[in-house]
């Protein structure tokens, strides 16, 4: 029988990348600790820096694009950047993309295998570990810029142990609430850490909370918000951007007639505007032209995010997936679906959700746009049962008969599917959310029967 020392030996040499991720599950006993001491030993003793600047980006919604459009809009204007993102959706490599392309897993492995030599009896968590690994890959590759998705909160993720040179906030709103808070004054001052002294502090929340103003004045990080000191303007398919910069000296930087980015979605634009935000404050050091920004933004491209995977085809309905699982996400993934809609046109929800979020508020802010839910549990620790999402569906008001139950995600998938079969060509679309791990299970399905060459019926 394997006994626990075992279990908790490091992977020998020519361990692949799932051997060391399982094991790295296990070098702390508890999968989250929030706490910056570990990281700050860790970045301390493995000696890493960066001789580039760091842009760091957290918020309620809204990271994953922006960091995506700030990496993209420096690719095209010629640097060499390295982009971390979490979580992933299929491959953990999807965490660690330099140049555009995700690292391989020899390289992933090498970098596990220092941390470990590192880290000695320090018991590190899963985004820890993980996170260092990252940051020593990006050091060795020599970048023009990092930029780092800041997780939970920020004021205690562990990838603010880094110091940034601009740091963005975008929208914000309740989530995560047994760790940062019930109201948005508690949530935004935790988002707020992310800024520093001296350092640009971008805002993207067109209502941001009055505790994050107040740090960013208290700490005196140079503050620029949306709606206040930058702006967007639209008009015929187009945005102008403009930004009144007061550090280190004054200046205005506009770009004029810029495509809409190529992301979908009801926030995009507000999510451009941080980027861009942070890229004008930052243009001593990465200077940028107007033409890489629109290149930028009509290239740009994320996943899960309002993302059409398949078509309308011999084997159904259309299938779109989100990660939608927040109110605020909700009330996004509603708008894009009111912006996308036809009368004619049923839209059927794959729903699956976590327990710790707010199950009921997503569900009613949905209420009126789906007309079929398939709903299923999903798993893990923190993965809602059946009966839990259920439950809430029911206190959100949704009627019974619209709601069929299963098993898994590719159940509730393959049966809306099935059922769409029935339908004329086009009378239907499925959108699968609530979680990422409702989005790649969707993915993951839909990829199955694409290799199989197979309907997904």
């Amino acid at each position: 029988m394997t006994n626990q020392n075992e279990l908790l030996k490091a992977p020998g040499s020519g361990a692949g990348l799932e051997q060391w991720l399982e094991y790295i599950s296990r070098v702390n006993e508890k999968p989250m600790e929030l706490g910056l001491e570990r990281m700050k030993t860790m970045i301390a003793r493995m000696g890493i820096d960066f001789g580039c600047p760091v842009i760091t980006v957290a918020g309620t919604n809204g990271k994953g694009s922006t960091c995506a459009m700030i990496d993209s809009i420096l690719r095209y204007a010629g640097y060499h950047t390295g982009l971390h993102t979490s979580p992933h959706l299929i491959r953990f490599n999807e965490r660690v993309v330099i140049d555009g392309a995700e690292v391989d897993d020899e390289t992933i492995v090498r970098a596990f295998e220092e941390v470990e030599a590192a880290r000695g009896d320090l018991a590190l968590t899963y985004f820890e570990f993980t996170g260092l690994a990252i940051l020593r890959i990006f050091q060795r590759a020599k970048l023009d810029a990092v930029i780092l998705e800041i997780g939970l909160g920020g004021r205690l993720d562990a990838m603010n142990a880094v110091e940034p040179d601009c740091s963005v906030v975008c929208s914000i709103g309740l989530d995560h609430e047994a760790y940062l808070g019930h109201t948005r004054e508690e949530i935004g001052l935790e988002k707020a850490c992310i800024y520093r002294t001296g350092k640009p502090a971008i805002c993207t929340d067109p209502n941001p909370p009055k505790s994050l103003l107040e740090h960013a004045h208290m700490i005196l990080a140079p503050l620029y918000t949306y709606g206040h000191e930058f702006h967007t303007y639209k008009h015929h398919g187009l945005f102008d951007f403009e930004i009144e910069m007061f550090h280190p000296t004054p200046e205005t930087v506009d770009w004029r007639n810029i495509p809409m980015p190529s992301l979908s979605g009801a926030a995009s634009l507000q999510n451009a505007a941080g980027a861009l935000a942070a890229l004008a404050t930052l243009s001593g050091e990465l200077p940028i032209t107007r033409s890489a920004v629109v290149e930028g933004l009509e290239n740009v491209h994320i996943h899960a995010r309002y993302e059409k995977v398949k078509d309308v085809d011999a084997h159904g309905a259309s299938v779109t997936v989100d990660v939608a699982h927040n109110p605020q996400a909700a009330r996004v993934l509603s708008a894009n679906l009111t912006a996308s809609g036809n009368p004619d046109v049923e839209t059927w929800a794959v729903f699956g959700m976590l327990r710790d979020k707010d199950m009921v508020e997503v569900a009613r802010t949905l209420l009126r746009q789906i007309d079929r839910w398939f709903v299923t549990g999903l798993p893990g620790v923190r993965g809602a049962s059946l009966e839990e999402l259920l439950a809430a569906m029911d206190k959100a008001g949704i009627d019974k008969t619209k709601i069929g139950s299963y098993d898994t995600v590719d159940a509730a998938l393959r049966s809306a599917m099935a059922e769409s079969l029935n339908r004329e060509p086009g009378s239907v679309r499925i959108v699968a959310f609530g979680s990422f791990v409702t989005a790649a299970a969707a993915i993951e399905s839909l990829r199955h029967d694409a290799r199989e060459g197979a309907s997904p019926v």
